[in-house]
């Protein structure tokens, strides 16, 4: 019975060290304070026996605190003589060999040696106290270890229950190429650490978002004189890091990284498909394909057929490739920096299942793990994936890091559907439907376990992302030196902006984002789109900098808006949702669209935008309002034609984003801008001083700030000063009357509003949109959308309509003047006139609406004299001042 008590009793010990080395592993405790406890508990006899053994998970999980605690129990027991023999015998079982350097490739930064053990950067010395980083045990899930909260924590506030002890089996693993094997006390699986604790209540939303560029405008001369050198607003040179706040973003490559030991028993490699998720900084798929103790081999399968959905979708323009093929080189880098490498595969078309189930063969893999893609057509490709990979007897993981949100698991129960389409609907939503807790984002490795030989890939350049069209003379068209000039395509690029931003630009980003002249936006929206960074390591870094960014919150609110709608409405890229304005009849001269597209309309803001976009592949979401309401409104072109060029032009080309907007700025979306960006008048908030106008389009530089925004308005003798003639130096403009275009184009959507009545709502007078089954069924109930289905009818919505349009439907043809809605946005130099308009608008609509032709009119005699040279006008008296008698009687 003594006997049965005493080995329970070692068994609890052993179990309660097991819990205790964890959280050593996690930072809870230090590898002097761990040695004494085991010595207290189990005795200096069966500490000598049990300590190697106790640590052993170790060696491969976290060598360098292996290594401290071997030395610190290698000093303890040589002070007894009688003892070394059992000590030499204990370690020679572990085949430990302190003294001995593993072998390894040489890298740009050679691994950091301490005390003849090897160590990671900022890892822990032997004999030291210097702590490890945190580290996840093999056994403890992704879950799990984010749920510990990251550094910074008490491990036992969260500390995981993994069970009775460490996991004492170290997984097999391969060396790198080239390397030569190393000695097996190092080991080296890797090391994740958690990034930032975990905010009680945060639910899993934030609380708030194949063609080459068009051969006709490359090989059009006239680009040659905007062949500036164009760079980013923001990105014209790189920001000092803070040493301050925490090292964010170091990059891949920074650490030390210890080579792989190789083992004659081969594991099956798992295959990490890397998609829009080239980045090694809180990649979930890529700690998933880790956890396996297995080799990982990264693999791209570039198939363009199957990134374009039906219809016209243009999922990846020219502009987007080129950004891909840097990025992917920038990858490549980092992870041969690691000892990994990347494996690049041109599949056949519509092939991506043919080349993973050749690579299947090629290395013996039995699982692929990817990051989840939401648009339609590809997730029914990982479906047709999943299906033919589990036939095969491969297991498919997916992993959800693009959105901070699944969009097919957002729900509007308990919401309802008023107010579908605008982010404070989805945002509720997200709120009455929560999903898993958003987590801490995720360091990155230090090192990646590799395959003993790696299959055979594609160089990148035969993928033909970056190939540039020839003149006829073969001279070779390099439409992207200015982007290379303006852009750092690495994920280290992307973590410097998000730096940067936070430092600065985020403090002026919620009032005066919409400047077009000054640096106040991140520029992160390309890094986002190929998942160089997460939104979710974007959302903590911004709560961390103690700043309360509502505004970048509430944009990725919108962009996880945008996949829903595009979860719901497959055909949103090339079909207008509201039905009736499928009628509207769209201008089809295509002089104008060249002239949009080129930056040659002849009204100053627009074409700086649009020659921004065509040099740098980039301009501020304010400046794309601009130019769509100028597409739309003014030249009467249709959205489609808008939606194109930005999929072929912009470095950030997001289906999901730039179908939603330029849904909803060609009226046809759920949503209805409720401002029309004037040309001229957006200049006064955006561009007040005319800096902007002048860096993109140079040979307007000389006029003067106040009419270099309407420069037809200028006096002859002043145009032939600044050497502006129009036709030669500078276009004019493509259409001159600018209030009879949009009315014009008021009374089409008037018209169609009358003529297809049954999509208006009688009551409301709001615009009638047919759903989609999934949410009819979550509205009504599984039996009243079978209902639906079995009678064939459409269950329609009423949707936000513009007020204007609801104003007009009693009188089609009124005139546009006379609307007391007019969208028109009336620019403002400073917050405080935009703050006296919505303190008017909330007293008397009237008022308002009078001190907006009060100032306007202001503004126009200005410029008449200014035109005619006529002195400026006297300003106003303002209040009456108290006399003196007056001043008397109340003092």
């Amino acid at each position: 019975m003594n006997v049965k008590r005493t080995i329970a009793g070692a068994a609890d010990n052993i179990a309660s060290l097991s819990n205790t080395l964890q959280q050593l592993v996690l930072g809870g405790e230090d590898p002097g304070g761990f040695f004494g406890i085991c010595v207290s508990s189990m005795g200096h006899s069966e500490t000598l026996s049990v300590f190697p053994s106790l640590i052993q998970p170790l060696a491969s999980v976290d060598p360098s605190q292996h290594s401290t605690l071997i030395a610190i129990y290698v000093e303890y027991f040589s002070k007894d003589e009688e003892d070394e023999l059992e000590v030499a015998l204990a370690l020679s079982l572990l085949d430990v060999k302190p003294q001995q350097k593993p072998a390894c490739r040489p890298e740009p930064r050679p691994p950091v040696w301490q005390g003849g053990y090897p160590a990671k950067v900022g890892g822990s010395i032997p004999g030291g106290a210097t702590k490890s980083k945190t580290t996840t045990l093999p056994g403890l899930s992704y879950a799990q270890s984010a749920a510990t909260g990251g550094r910074g924590r008490r491990p036992s506030e969260n500390l995981p229950k993994t069970g009775s002890g460490v996991p004492s089996s170290t997984p097999p693993t391969h060396p790198s190429r080239g390397r030569a094997p190393l000695p097996t006390d190092t080991h080296s699986t890797t090391s994740q650490t958690t990034r930032h604790k975990h905010v009680p209540g945060l639910p899993a939303p934030p609380t708030f978002h194949q063609s080459d560029r068009r051969q006709d405008a490359v090989n059009d001369d006239a680009r040659d004189p905007l062949d500036t050198e164009g760079t980013c607003p923001d990105q014209s040179q790189k920001p000092k890091r803070s040493k301050n706040r925490r090292q964010r973003g170091k990059g891949c490559g920074q650490r030390a990284v210890v080579g792989l030991p190789h083992s004659p028993s081969a594991t099956p490699p798992v295959l990490l498909w890397l998609r829009r998720d080239l980045r090694l900084h809180d990649n979930p798929a890529l700690i998933g394909s880790l956890q396996a103790g297995a080799p990982v081999v990264p693999v791209f399968i570039w198939s363009p057929e199957e990134e374009e959905g039906p219809g016209v979708t243009m999922a990846t323009g020219g502009a987007c490739r080129y950004w891909l093929h840097q990025a992917l080189a920038c990858l490549q880098g980092a992870l041969e920096l690691l000892g990994s490498h990347l494996v690049l595969l041109k599949a056949d078309p519509g092939s991506s299942l043919g080349a993973l189930l050749g690579l299947v063969v090629e290395t013996g893999a039995r699982t692929v793990l990817a990051t989840a893609l939401y648009e339609p057509w590809l997730r029914e490709r990982d479906q047709r994936v999943e299906a033919g990979l589990r036939r095969a007897g491969v297991a498919w993981r997916m992993v959800h890091s693009y959105c901070l949100r699944d969009p097919y698991s957002v729900s509007t129960q308990g919401v309802g559907l008023r107010g579908l389409g605008s982010v404070s609907h989805f945002i509720s939503c997200c709120e009455q439907n929560p999903g898993p807790a958003l987590g801490p984002s995720l360091d990155p490795p230090v090192s990646m376990p590799t395959p003993s030989q790696w299959p055979p890939g594609d160089p990148l350049d035969a993928l033909g992302l970056a190939r540039m069209p020839r003149r006829k003379d073969g001279t070779v068209i390099d439409w992207a030196a200015n982007i290379r000039a303006s852009w750092d395509f690495s994920e280290q690029g992307a973590h410097a902006r998000l730096e940067a931003f936070l430092q600065d630009g985020v403090y002026r980003y919620e009032k005066e984002s919409g400047r077009a002249d000054s640096p106040n936006t991140s520029c992160l929206s390309p890094y986002l789109h190929w998942g160089q960074i997460s939104p979710r390591w974007l959302l903590w870094d911004a709560k961390s900098a103690r700043c309360r960014p509502q505004k970048l919150q509430r944009k990725l609110a919108w962009r996880d808006l945008a996949y829903w709608q595009l979860s719901l409405f497959p055909a949103l890229p090339w079909e207008s949702l509201r039905p009736a304005y499928k009628a509207l009849r769209w201008s089809s001269d295509r002089g104008h669209l060249k002239a949009w597209q080129r930056g040659r309309t002849g009204y100053p803001l627009v074409d700086a935008a649009m020659r921004q976009l065509w040099l740098t592949g980039w301009v501020n979401n304010y400046m794309r309002h601009v130019v769509a309401s100028f597409l739309i409104a003014y030249l009467h072109l249709p959205w489609q034609e808008g939606y194109l060029w930005f999929q072929d032009t912009l470095l950030d080309a997001d289906v999901a984003i730039d179908a939603m907007m330029w849904q909803n700025g060609g009226m046809c979306g759920l949503d209805h801008w409720n401002f029309v960006m004037h040309p001229v008048d957006a200049a006064l908030t955006c561009d007040p001083g005319g800096s902007y106008v002048r860096k993109w389009c140079p040979e307007l530089a000389a006029l003067p700030d106040d009419i270099i925004h309407k420069p037809w308005r200028c006096p002859a003798s002043i145009l032939r000063r600044a050497g502006v003639a129009f036709g030669h130096t500078y276009p004019a403009p493509i259409v001159t009357d600018l209030e009879a275009r949009r009315g014009q184009s008021l009374q089409d959507v008037a018209q169609v509003r009358s003529t297809l009545s049954e999509y208006v709502d009688e009551r409301s007078g709001c615009d009638l949109v047919p759903l989609p089954p999934r949410l009819v069924a979550e509205a009504l109930g599984s039996a009243g959308g079978d209902q639906l289905r079995t009678g064939g009818k459409q269950f329609l919505l009423p949707v936000i309509t513009r007020m204007e349009f609801k104003h007009r439907r009693g009188d089609p043809g009124e005139d546009a003047a006379s609307n007391p809605y007019d969208a028109v946005l009336k620019g403002y130099v400073s917050r405080q006139r935009d703050e006296t308009v919505a303190f008017l608008n909330q007293r008397d609509f009237s008022a308002s609406v009078m001190n907006e032709g009060a100032q306007r009119r202001e503004r126009l005699d200005s410029d008449m004299r200014i035109l005619e040279g006529l002195p400026r006008a006297p300003p106003g008296r303002g209040r009456a001042r108290p006399t003196p008698a007056a001043q008397g009687q109340t003092s």
